[in-house]
């Protein structure tokens, strides 16, 4: 069994900062991808930053602002968020695709932080 848990959300004024983490555990073999979604209350969940392979991926609306990092050695996945806008308040959630010690794959959903950005 694997779990993610994820800390670092919270209220924060618009143009301010967060850093959201994630932490995987359990029966891991590896973790061949690892990153960030959101949802707003009645709406999709949507893609913010994906890394695997050594390179990260993130949605349009957050390039130059958010920077998600990996540290492989701890399973674990950073989001910086920089320069916030109130349009990014929304439950974040991680995300990983794990292969297990016994060779099964699947997704792994963490039970999601709440962003907040008002003034």
């Amino acid at each position: 069994q694997v779990q993610l848990v994820e800390s670092g959300g919270g209220l924060v004024q618009p143009g301010g900062s967060l850093r959201l983490s994630c932490t995987a555990s359990g029966s891991i073999l590896s973790i061949n991808a690892m990153g960030w979604f959101r949802q707003v209350l009645g709406k999709q969940r949507d893609l913010v930053a994906i890394t695997s392979g050594g390179s990260t991926r993130y949605m349009d609306s957050v390039k130059g602002r958010f920077t998600s990092s990996r540290d492989n050695a701890k399973n674990t996945v950073f989001l910086q968020m920089n320069s916030l806008k109130p349009e990014d308040t929304a439950v974040y959630f991680c995300n990983a695709d794990v292969t297990s010690t016994s060779r099964a794959s699947f997704a792994v959903w963490g039970q999601g932080t709440l962003v907040t950005v008002s003034s």
